[in-house]
């Protein structure tokens, strides 16, 4: 199953986002074989939920929430609330919240378990800034937020979590990582889960940064990338569109 998942950040309210949802899911029929995700700002949340509701093959989710049920924490969304306004997926540890918000990887895998033990399905960003990468750190770096994120784990819920290798230094540059590079990171990641855990053959791995719809077939290619994790193509109708249409090669 290929994950084809939009990152809107702080792009569009419940009416534009609404009619953007509408309008891609006119265009890109119902496959057996790829899953189409939202993660809208949450104040659009509950309108895409609403979009989605009547596709199988699309699903909702919110990009950030904190991990106590509910108490004193002005500005922040419970998990409990976020399932309320339609989310059945949450985003973790994207690298805007670790390095403009200063999330912790301690706090990220809080976030997974508070997910998984509300029913959620959780995926988990991971990569590395340009400065690590130049340094030989891609492997360390990537592999420390996975442990981070993961901590306290059994292997089914290992199972359930989508990890998504998005490289800083690709991320709205215009530069992504070539499909060699995303591959060979992804293998490391799987290889890390394997060791741990039978699961980890199961486990889902996305590739995120710049993947447009010039670049994406070539990505796709790669058997060791089980989907995409995009951000500024996914804000417009027809990219968006041809990118969940993008062919895969015959397993």
């Amino acid at each position: 199953m290929t994950i084809f998942a939009a990152n809107w950040k702080m792009h569009h309210g419940p009416a534009t986002g609404r009619d953007l949802v509408r309008a891609v899911l006119a265009r890109v029929r119902p496959r057996e074989d790829r899953t189409l995700l939202f993660f809208p700002p949450a104040p659009t949340l509950p309108a895409v939920a609403a979009e989605v509701a009547g596709r199988r093959d699309a699903a909702a989710g919110t990009q950030n929430v904190y991990w106590e049920a509910k108490g004193a924490f002005t500005g922040e969304v419970s998990v409990g609330i976020a399932a309320e306004a339609g989310a059945t997926w949450v985003l973790i540890g994207h690298s805007e919240r670790r390095h403009k918000f200063g999330e912790a990887d301690e706090e990220t895998g809080k976030k997974v378990r508070a997910v998984l033990g509300a029913g959620l399905s959780p995926m988990l960003c991971v990569g590395e800034k340009l400065e690590e990468r130049k340094a030989g750190e891609t492997e360390a770096v990537v592999l420390r937020q996975l442990a981070a994120g993961l901590q306290g784990l059994d292997a089914a819920a290992i199972a359930r979590v989508v990890i998504a290798y998005e490289p800083v230094w690709a991320i709205g540059t215009g530069v992504n990582a070539t499909p060699q590079d995303a591959a060979a990171v992804h293998r490391c990641i799987r290889e890390w889960l394997r060791a741990r855990t039978p699961a980890g053959t199961r486990s889902r791995i996305l590739y995120g940064g710049s993947v447009s719809p010039s670049n994406a077939a070539a990505l796709l290619a790669e058997e060791e990338l089980d989907g995409v994790l995009v951000g500024g193509a996914s804000l417009e109708v027809e990219s968006w569109a041809a990118i969940c249409e993008t062919p895969r090669p015959a397993r």
